[in-house]
């Protein structure tokens, strides 16, 4: 008897210790990835992958492939997919909620100081040295992030494929499903990089959890109707609850539907999402302006965990402009957290429900080829929004220019931003020369700034 209660202590301790061992990493992952989506993803590989050995190399790239392939941010869905896989559902609970945690307290102290101060000498100031350096931080990044899941020249076809797609604005979805489409030939063809290469390292054997599948990750009938019971209630209960007291017009509901919608219908990852998302509320709703949507997203690339927490500006604003008998300040924070609830938790039924079936086809090469597809074309697309941003950036005027069914953006080059292409050059030399970090690079690009505030150059 007593052994037995004693090794039920020595069990409990263990899965304390696991727990606090998941929390700190998870957190440390959140506070570590200022910088975008691919610092994110080097992070999480670099603590879960080489440190941990928490899953195996080829594990990770297929749970990222299929987070880039289902809708909302991959980042997130990522950490929940390998905290579920090692850890369970506890695990993967904990480590969603901590990654976006830290970057919505920081998003929300920066839509307060966005509204009061944002127009002012300093905040202009503040922008116009964050800019240039969010720029080179996304070149960076890419590049990291490239050489990652780009190893052959099929796959970087791919992504400039949807590049020039994504640069004409086709259809996010439709990209995703033509990558796909492609892939599944290209697994066919047995294209180089589009067959599973699941297998140790030189001189290394494979741990016992990357031979098989752990136990919890195997599909049941159990599981998944509680999973998507869970799952489904708590994403669409506040949704369904405003639609039935406020009203479809209600500012609100408008917010619940719109990012429930940006949650479920943009496929590609975080920049593909923010894409989507900013086509909806700039041209559609009209909630923000170009420029104000553009600093959003420097100010999401500021905050730690995913860069998709710029929805929560977005709902701020929208709740701001129309605070119905609320003051803007409070409808503002509604606003914000009611837009972050309808763009995270999603991600959460995506792993839970949908993760097992997949995990369980994981060495299935015809599977296999239109995830790495998708995840070349969303290379791709990441490049072009970091091209939307540069340009808007660099430049004070773009044009838009339509031949037809051809329809992009073209900037002016009359109305290039000289100090910005200094801040830029500066911080791509800091970046990728002196591997200097995303965090440093943004606090000295933004001191700058505010020398060219003191020097009058900050005019635009």
């Amino acid at each position: 008897m007593d052994s037995a209660v004693q090794a039920s202590s020595d069990d409990s301790a263990a899965l304390r210790q696991r727990l606090r061992d998941v929390f700190k990493v998870w957190l440390r992952v959140s506070i570590a990835g200022i910088g975008g989506p691919a610092l994110q993803i080097a992070t999480m590989h670099r603590l879960c992958v080489e440190r941990r050995r928490w899953i195996s190399e080829d594990r990770f790239f297929h749970a990222l492939s299929y987070c880039i392939a289902m809708p909302g941010p991959e980042t997130q869905q990522l950490a929940i997919y390998i905290a579920w896989l090692s850890h369970r559902m506890i695990g993967g609970a904990i480590a969603g909620t901590l990654f976006i945690l830290p970057g919505a307290i920081c998003m929300m102290a920066l839509s307060f100081g966005f509204v009061t101060g944002a127009e002012s000498d300093i905040g202009q100031a503040i922008f116009l040295g964050v800019k240039p350096a969010i720029l080179a931080i996304m070149v960076e990044a890419i590049l990291r992030f490239g050489r990652s899941v780009l190893p052959t020249r099929t796959m970087l076809a791919f992504a400039g494929f949807a590049f020039i797609a994504a640069f004409l604005k086709i259809s996010f979805p439709v990209i995703i499903v033509v990558a796909a489409a492609a892939g599944f030939s290209a697994a066919m063809l047995d294209l180089p990089g589009f067959t599973s290469s699941f297998k140790a390292a030189p001189g290394r054997e494979l741990l016992p959890h990357e031979v098989a599948l752990p136990d919890h990750t195997r599909p049941s009938s159990k599981q998944f109707i509680r999973a998507l019971g869970t799952c489904i209630t708590a994403w669409l209960f506040p949704v369904v609850l405003l639609l039935a007291v406020l009203g479809p017009s209600n500012i609100f509901s408008q917010i619940a539907l719109l990012f429930s919608k940006v949650a479920t219908m943009a496929i590609g990852g975080d920049y593909a999402v923010i894409a989507y998302a900013a086509q909806q509320v700039v041209d559609s709703y009209h909630w923000v302006s170009p420029r104000e949507m553009q600093e959003g997203i420097a100010m999401g690339e500021m905050v730690p965990g995913t860069i998709m927490i710029v929805t929560q500006f977005l709902g701020f604003m929208a709740a701001y402009r129309d605070p119905g008998i609320l003051p803007p300040l409070l409808a503002g924070t509604f606003g914000g957290l009611l837009a972050t609830w309808a763009t995270f938790a999603p991600c959460f039924l995506w792993i839970f429900v949908v993760a097992p079936f997949i995990e369980g086809l994981r060495e299935t090469p015809l599977l296999d080829g239109p995830l790495r597809a998708v995840t070349s074309a969303a290379v791709g697309m990441i490049i072009n929004l970091s091209v939307w941003f540069g340009i808007r950036t660099l430049f004070h005027v773009v044009e838009p220019v339509d031949y037809g069914w051809l329809n992009f953006d073209v900037p002016s080059i009359e109305s290039l931003d000289p100090w910005a292409l200094l801040l830029f050059i500066v911080a791509a030399i800091a970046v990728l020369r002196f591997k200097v970090s995303a965090v440093v690079t943004l606090f000295a690009s933004s001191a700058l700034g505010m020398l060219l505030l003191l020097f009058g150059f900050t005019g635009r």
